[in-house]
Parts: C-alpha cells; structure tokens; sequence
C-alpha cells in the first residue's frame, strides 16, 4: 500500500493489549518465580524438595497446552491468566503431596530407629506408597472440584464467555495433568531421592 508522506499503518485493538500485557508478564513472572522460590525454601528448607516441586510446574502445564491446542484457542491475556492460576494450584498440589511423604518417612525411620536398625528399602517403598495413597482422596476432591466447577464456564456461552473460556481451558487441562504428576512423579522423585540417602548411609566409611 503507497502511502502519502506523513502517514503510517499500526495494529491496534487486542493485538496492541496482548503486546502491552506481554511486555508486564515479561516483568511480572520472573519476579513471582522468584519469590515462590524463596517462600519454597523457607518452608521445606531442603533444595531437593523446592527443585521437585518446580519440575511439578511446567508438566502440570503441558495439559493446559495440550487442551488449547485441540479447542484451537490462540495465547491471549485470559488464556496467561489461566496458566498463572494453574501454576498456583500446582506448587500447592506438590507441596502438599510432600508434607504427607515426610510424614511417613520420618515415621518409618522413627520405627527403625526404635528397633536399632537401619531401614530397609522395601520399608522404604512402603512407606513413600503410604504417604501417596493418604493424598490420594485430597487430591481427588480437589480435581473433582475444579473441573466440576469449570467445566460449565468452559462450555458456556453468552455475554464474556469467550475470555472466561480461555481462562478455565487451561486450568481444566492442566489440573488433570498435574493429578498424575503428583500421585505418580512426585512419589517416584521422592522415592529415587530417599533411596539415595539410604545407599550413602549403608556405604561403609573408609
């Protein structure tokens, strides 16, 4: 297109609010990750746990790709402020899936300590598979939960369905993905973890 001297073309509309919104979550989200990452360590005070539960995050994520990209939905502000959402439901998820791990592990080697013995492996797996199978309810009730009560503004329609769609999308995806990483990955990770302290203390001192 010629045009006279003077004039410009722009994009404006959504795609002028998206690019703004871009530039402050470009601030906004190393910021909070930062945070979240020093209020982790404050509460489990253990550099293993905060690195499991970070890994929780951007596989809990994937499910909310995965279901963008079968309902088509493009990344806008709404669909960002669902993931920030979701990534808040998935730290909390994984930290709770470790407090009852630790419970059943300090509970194991409380057991073992009393008989005078070291524990075993097997009491081990048990014991981590105690501890997930005591979050398994929880876990469901919050799943249940929150596709139950997003599933109808996801599907909905009428006046602001379309930006409350593309919030509750990723939550909806990624909520499901992030149940299988905690009942299946972070009791696994936990167990890896445990059985490597147990190897350094059997391993006889030079």
């Amino acid at each position: 297109v010629a045009l006279p001297t003077g004039y410009s073309l722009g994009w404006s509309g959504q795609f002028q609010y998206l690019e703004r919104a871009k530039q402050r979550l470009g601030l906004i989200i190393p910021i909070t990750l930062a945070i979240t990452i020093m209020i982790l360590f404050l509460a489990v005070r253990r550099p293993t746990e905060v690195f499991m539960i970070l890994v929780s995050v951007p596989l809990a994520l994937s499910g909310g790709i995965w279901i963008l990209y079968l309902l088509d939905y493009n990344l806008s502000i709404a669909v960002a402020v669902g993931f920030i959402a979701l990534a808040g439901l998935a730290v909390e998820t994984s930290v709770v899936m470790l407090v009852y791990l630790n419970e059943a592990y300090d509970d194991m080697v409380s057991r073992t300590r009393g008989a005078d013995r070291a524990p075993t492996a097997e009491e081990l797996r048990q014991a981590v598979t105690e501890g997930a199978l005591l979050r398994l309810r929880p876990i469901v009730m919050t799943v249940a939960t929150v596709v139950l009560g997003l599933l109808p503004i996801m599907l909905g329609s009428g006046t602001g369905a379309e930006v409350m769609r593309r919030i509750a999308a990723p939550m909806v995806g990624g909520v499901v993905s992030a149940t299988l990483l905690t009942l299946l990955i972070l009791p696994a990770m936990f167990l890896l973890w445990r059985q490597a302290g147990l190897r350094r203390v059997a391993e006889p001192t030079a």
